[in-house]
């Protein structure tokens, strides 16, 4: 038996998507290109979480947090960095 944290489900939730499988099958080029784009979506997302964070608007920057994080583990899985 492993321990939770070890489980690939658990540190990247979205490879439980049934799409996932739908990325895995995108050519090598394409899924660089995806890959860079939601690699900007990362970082363009934690900014507006700061920039919300600072204002005093803690839903919105709760909201581009969870942006950012999601579209880090969809970066992740299209950029083959995770053992499936």
């Amino acid at each position: 038996m492993s321990d939770r944290s070890n489980r690939r489900e658990v540190r990247n939730p979205v490879l439980s998507l049934p799409s996932v499988k739908r990325l895995d099958e995108l050519p090598p080029e394409t899924r660089e290109l995806v890959a860079d784009i939601l690699g900007d979506l990362v970082k363009d997302a934690r900014s507006r979480a700061q920039q919300s964070w600072i204002k005093n608007k803690g839903p919105m920057a709760a909201y581009w947090k969870a942006v950012g994080a999601y579209a880090h583990h969809f970066r992740r899985v299209v950029a083959g960095r995770i053992e499936r």
